[in-house]
């Protein structure tokens, strides 16, 4: 069974910096496409951030230049390093994972398999 638990959440200021982490276990190389995703309060669950398991990494355009996405394989973490963050990135972020060997960027939520249990980013003016 996979399991995935994230950390690094908090509340920061306009313009400040997080890193979320994201632990994963019950997988080694089952996975082939880890992605970050954020809900606001009555907004879909969307992609911010994919790492596909060659290392390959793909951003949406709201966060490119200002979000890192990184896996470290032999601790299983993924992280997401996130820069010059601004009120609208204010969400519940999940790391999830997806187990089918294919394209890797662009699929949403409904195409991942595991999920985290979230963690918190709020962003004051």
């Amino acid at each position: 069974q996979v399991q995935l638990v994230e950390s690094g959440g908090g509340s920061v200021q306009s313009g400040g910096s997080l890193r979320l982490s994201c632990a994963g276990s019950g997988y080694t190389d089952s996975t082939h496409c880890m992605a970050w995703f954020r809900q606001a309060p009555g907004k879909e669950r969307q992609a911010v951030a994919y790492i596909n398991q060659v290392g390959n990494r793909n951003y949406v355009d709201s966060v490119m230049g200002r979000f890192v996405i990184s896996h470290e394989k032999p601790k299983n973490i993924l992280y997401l390093q996130m820069n010059r963050l601004e009120v609208e990135d204010t969400a519940m972020y999940y790391c999830a994972a997806r187990r089918v060997a294919s394209w890797c960027f662009g699929r949403t939520a409904s195409d991942f398999d595991f999920w985290g249990q979230g963690t918190q980013v709020t962003v004051q003016s």
